[in-house]
């Protein structure tokens, strides 16, 4: 048994195993192409909810931070430092005691009067 091939069968045989390899090639980069787009894409995607989660955490942070100088604006007016409270309960302490001595000072002198 003998295998003998013509010139133009050679040509044909040569250029359909070209062509046979040049079409799996092709559909193997289309194939490869696809895969990396559909990773590109979730990549992005992923890239979108990092990037919609870091645009909500800086607008918490924000409003914290808002909140914050709001706070420390409005401590002042609405607290007072210990050291303030004990002066003024002082102060007052003391006022209430030079009008007891005053009323203690006024009620001897009308007792005095009415001996």
């Amino acid at each position: 048994m003998t295998f003998s091939l013509d010139l133009w069968q050679t040509i044909v045989l040569i250029a359909m195993v070209l062509g046979a390899f040049i079409g799996l090639l092709k559909l193997l980069m289309t194939q490869q192409t696809k895969h990396l787009d559909d990773s590109f894409k979730v990549q992005g995607q992923r890239l979108d909810k990092i990037e919609q989660a870091s645009a909500a955490e800086a607008g918490n942070w924000q409003r914290m931070e808002r909140e914050i100088l709001q706070l420390k604006a409005d401590l002042p007016l609405h607290y007072v430092r210990r050291e303030d409270y004990a002066q003024t309960i002082a102060t007052i302490m003391a006022k209430l005691d030079a009008m007891g001595m005053r009323f203690e000072n006024i009620l001897l002198r009308g007792q005095k009067n009415h001996e």
